[in-house]
């Protein structure tokens, strides 16, 4: 299975998106246990052909898998905490080896590098705050090349929509 980095630098969109494979991935995106009948119905074609645009749209990387979306809190997540990292050195290797740190690392739910002063931003879960605050001291502070590592803890959401906008040109 290819990494989030493999994929961003070797998937690109496909030339020719049709107005039914957007209605499929809107679909899927939306409510990703639906039947192909239904799909097929939504798309306006019949079962086989939607299978096969389906099947396509995965094997071209667009569809990049199926998820079940869980609840933090009913598995013992009380809080989310949004990291802001600072490395030492942004050379390609050091920023490498602290993406393939945070990879090992549960916890830590999102990645990004970003562009300016802070290095990497991380969304990171915790069961409490005693948890987070240990996760913190043993694996992030004590990560290869962190210089510094600023938080802040989430107090409510008040957006969390997964997957991206399916445009309709």
């Amino acid at each position: 299975m290819a990494t989030l980095i493999e994929r961003q630098t070797t998937v690109s969109a496909p030339s020719s998106l049709d107005p039914i494979d957007r209605t499929i991935l809107a679909a899927l995106q939306a409510e990703g246990r639906i039947t192909n009948v239904e799909l097929a119905r939504r798309a306006g074609l019949t079962a086989p052909p939607c299978l096969r645009r389906v099947r396509t749209l995965e094997e071209e990387g667009v569809i990049e898998g199926y998820h079940a979306r869980l609840n933090p809190r009913a598995l013992g997540y009380g809080i989310t905490v949004f990291a802001l990292v600072s490395l030492r050195s942004q050379a390609e290797v050091d920023l490498r080896t602290f993406e393939a740190h945070v990879a090992q690392l549960p916890e830590v739910r999102e990645c990004h590098m970003l562009n300016g002063e802070i290095d990497f931003i991380l969304k990171i879960v915790a069961h409490d705050l005693q948890a987070f605050q240990l996760f913190l001291t043993s694996h992030l502070t004590t990560a290869p090349h962190v210089a510094s590592v600023k938080t802040s803890l989430t107090i409510r959401t008040s957006k969390d929509e997964p997957g991206i906008p399916v445009d309709f040109p």
